[in-house]
């Protein structure tokens, strides 16, 4: 086989890969580039599904816009006409609690002043101020019922549950909010750490209060995002689909990745992959064998139901179940009411997940069975006629990847092995998160490396609640 020499090749055109490469591609036209997919499709777990006029997602549902690099991704691809937006301002979600839904504000602040917790809980979350942070690395039920109080772990439960369908009781909150334990253990409380970051914030002129941000998708679903990027390669020269590394190795100057035809010699590679799927990798390149050799993964099921208008679904987006509440589904969106444009006139669109790190059996019944179950589930709660005009489960083969012990220590031997060699980026689901925008801000940095050499501090980011 003839060897090909390129600056950059990266593996996978999932987001965090065709992100790179467009980031690069915008910086320098004339850094010669290759991505690399196993595929026949651009994407990676995001798809989008569609059928007899309903638009449903198989994977992500969306991503809030007040992520910098995201909003510069969708220029890049072309796609500002065609973004969607429903304001958290403006759309409500709720909560399953004893049974019903009750319609949660989003943030903690207007949390504790509802009537959703008695007032003892409220006065407990004071506590927050003297209590000591705890050692190791706690799970997050653990750490917030210890900061804030045992009545705030069902609204903790809700978040996590519709981040990750994890377990709170398994994620640890070291990997899933980075930020937030950091202003903990300097200040002593995280309430006092965040009246601290404000102070700061008013100091240096950035004090006014952020509006809350708009979830995002695109008129043809998520899977538009992707599809768009993927445009902007030229097909064939800089981008192959069905195309499987086969190994790798480091060479003089840099790496060799050999797939079915092709020897491809590159200066910088990018591996960006699932997380598990980067660990296969690494583990077998002589010299690089991760700490781990995967992590847990959680599996859900969508189950699409499409409704006539005699559907009584409240506005908004959608409700989560805590798993105290022992109900089917993990929660459902109101689709429809977020993105009008996803079903045919005078219908509307629920989507049920179901399954999760908890419930993994759940994936195993038949989608008839699935589907009678997420309906006695959702009719105790909403006002819907006996049967749907639509029903659809869609089942991702791409699993979530879950924020557990032994995963703060992966972050820190992937940033030992950066040092130990500059020229192996690594990206992807999984990877210092598993959502759009977090996916997007770290496709940003190493493109930023490829280009300039930048390091980043390391400093993780304080990321917002919202539900």
């Amino acid at each position: 086989m003839k060897i090909r020499d390129i600056d950059v090749l990266v593996v996978g055109a999932g987001l965090s890969g065709l992100a790179v490469a467009r980031f690069l591609r915008n910086a320098d036209p004339d850094l010669s580039l290759l991505v690399l997919e196993k595929s026949d499709r651009p994407g990676g777990a995001i798809l989008s599904h569609s059928e007899e006029g309903y638009l449903a997602e198989a994977g992500a549902h969306g991503f809030l816009d007040n992520c910098a690099e995201s909003r510069r991704l969708i220029e890049l691809a072309g796609l500002v006409d065609e973004v969607e937006k429903a304001p958290l301002d403006r759309f409500v979600r709720y909560i399953c609690l004893n049974g019903r839904l009750n319609c949660i504000p989003q943030n903690p602040g207007k949390i504790l002043a509802s009537n959703l917790v008695p007032l003892s809980a409220k006065l407990r979350v004071l506590a927050d101020f003297w209590k000591k942070p705890l050692a190791g690395e706690p799970d997050v039920a653990a750490w917030v019922e210890r900061r804030f109080g045992p009545a705030l772990v069902p609204f903790a439960d809700a978040v996590f549950t519709g981040t990750y369908a994890g377990d709170i009781a398994r994620l640890k909150i070291d990997a899933v909010m980075p930020g937030v334990r950091k202003i903990e253990q300097e200040h002593g409380s995280v309430i006092r750490g965040l009246l601290h970051r404000r102070r700061q914030m008013k100091k240096s002129g950035d004090g006014a209060k952020p509006a809350l941000p708009a979830m995002t998708s695109f008129k043809t679903g998520m899977a538009r995002l992707p599809q768009g990027l993927a445009a902007g390669l030229r097909l064939n020269e800089e981008l192959f689909y069905r195309t499987e590394v086969i190994a790798v190795r480091p060479a003089e100057n840099g790496w060799e990745v050999r797939t079915g035809q092709h020897n491809i010699r590159c200066r910088r590679l990018v591996l960006a992959l699932p997380i598990n799927t980067a660990l296969d990798f690494l583990g077998r390149i002589p010299g690089l064998e991760p700490p781990v050799s995967s992590v847990p993964e959680a599996r859900i099921v969508t189950v699409a139901l499409g409704y006539t208008t005699a559907a009584q679904v409240p506005f908004g987006f959608g409700y989560l179940a805590p798993e105290q509440e022992n109900r089917f589904a993990l929660g459902a969106l109101f689709s429809s009411h977020m993105f009008p444009g996803r079903v045919p006139l005078g219908h509307v669109l629920l989507e049920a997940l179901v399954g999760g790190r908890r419930h993994p059996e759940r994936l195993e019944l038949d989608d008839n069975e699935l589907i009678e179950q997420i309906l006695a589930d959702l009719r105790g709660l909403l006002d819907l006629p006996e049967k749907p005009v639509f029903a659809r489960v869609l089942r991702p083969r791409a699993g979530i990847p879950q924020l557990e012990e032994g995963y703060p220590a992966l972050l820190s031997w992937m940033k030992g092995l950066r040092d130990t060699h500059p020229d192996l980026h690594i990206c992807g689901f999984g990877w210092h998160g598993i959502g759009i925008n977090d996916m997007t801000r770290e496709a940003r940095k190493v493109a930023d490396r490829i280009l300039a050499g930048v390091k980043d501090d390391g400093s993780p980011e304080v990321k917002g609640v919202y539900f």
